[in-house]
């Protein structure tokens, strides 16, 4: 639609339109930083604790303190993590590694897509530091905070760093923790990767749904893990099983 005057003919926005104008700038406030940090101090406990966890399991793995934390602070994912450690076990297979890392990571692209509402006209300072500390808990805190109707961009950056800093001095504290037991596999340390996939999987788990697609993925890891390189296993097997959720369940509608 299209309104012309003296000054002349400019477009004017059209409600039925689905392109519309740029929002009004979002306030980015230390306020709203202070609020994010105390919303996101609620879930920090579980945090340091889940932290803790993969310090012990790196310990296990053979890593040393420096990349057990360098890997909490840049792939900042308990579950890439834990694939990450698995496929180093494997071999110095460096492709698949960085394949399962960015696949199992492909949720935050739908994270920041969710996310963008909150950032027109912020700027860059204000925006990447926020994206690089953002973890599901700080997402979904943010999320909930957009849907209340509060809007100021400072609030991901507060909830962001609730859970950053305690996920890294849960790595380094475990880390420390397991460095220190002379034989991890007499307290069950070396079965603790298993444990920890196996409950994530039921944390998953949507009953006949789920069916197909583990089965799917458990039949390529058989088949990987036979005949090729160990670090292939993760990537292959996530990538079938999502395949046949989408053939089932996306595609198939």
């Amino acid at each position: 639609m299209r309104r012309c005057g003296a000054g002349g003919c400019r477009a004017a926005a059209d409600p039925e339109s689905p392109v519309m104008a740029p929002s009004r700038p979002v306030p980015f406030t230390r306020d709203a930083i202070r609020h994010g940090l105390l919303r996101g101090a609620t879930l920090s406990p579980g945090v340091v604790v889940y932290g803790i966890v993969f310090g012990v399991l790196a310990s296990e793995a053979g890593r040393n303190t420096l990349e057990a934390v360098l890997m909490s602070a840049f792939i900042h994912s308990g579950s890439a993590q834990i694939a990450a450690l698995q496929g180093m076990a494997a071999g110095p297979w460096v492709a698949p590694i960085v394949a399962t890392i960015l696949l199992t990571n492909a949720r935050y692209v739908l994270y920041g897509a969710a996310l963008r509402p909150w950032y027109p006209g912020t700027p860059p300072a204000g925006v990447y530091p926020s994206l690089f500390l953002l973890g599901d808990g700080s997402w979904a805190l943010a999320m909930r905070e957009h849907a209340e109707g509060r809007h100021d961009a400072g609030f991901l950056l507060g909830s962001g760093l609730a859970q950053f800093v305690p996920w890294v001095a849960g790595t380094w504290i475990g880390h420390a923790l397991g460095s220190a037991v002379a034989d991890p596999k007499r307290f069950g340390m070396d079965f603790m990767i298993v444990a920890l996939a196996a409950a994530m999987a039921t944390a998953f788990w949507r009953g006949r749904d789920s069916l197909l697609p583990a089965a799917v993925a458990l039949g390529l890891a058989l088949l990987v893990h036979a005949f090729a390189p160990g670090g292939w296993v993760a990537l292959i097997a996530g990538l079938g099983g999502a395949a046949a959720a989408w053939i089932a369940h996306g595609h198939g509608r």
